[in-house]
């Protein structure tokens, strides 16, 4: 006979949900940005992200950044360039 055990652990801490949330209004576009990180395969991967929220949410459209350097923060211009834009960011790391 198999036994399964779960691993799970009681939870010591009662989970808050937070309210960050992006109203999406049907009668115009609400601009989600997708930064990626400069990892390999982070562009390819938030393509793939960016497509299926557009496939769930018509009144979504997705605007694609890539900071191009993993190992350096986004720039100044370009978090400027997004929080212009957009009403909310995705950043996703490759690899």
């Amino acid at each position: 006979m198999i036994e399964y055990h779960n691993p799970s652990a009681a939870v010591s801490v009662e989970p808050v949900p937070y309210d960050l949330s992006v109203p999406v209004d049907g009668d115009s576009k609400t601009r989600i940005g997708l930064l990626a990180n400069g990892f390999p395969d982070s562009v390819e991967f938030l393509n793939e992200i960016g497509a299926a929220i557009e496939a769930l949410k018509p009144g979504i459209s997705i605007v694609a950044y890539n900071k191009r350097n993993a190992t350096m923060p986004a720039s100044e211009q370009l978090l400027g360039e997004i929080g212009g834009e957009c009403v909310g960011v995705i950043g996703a790391y490759g690899h």
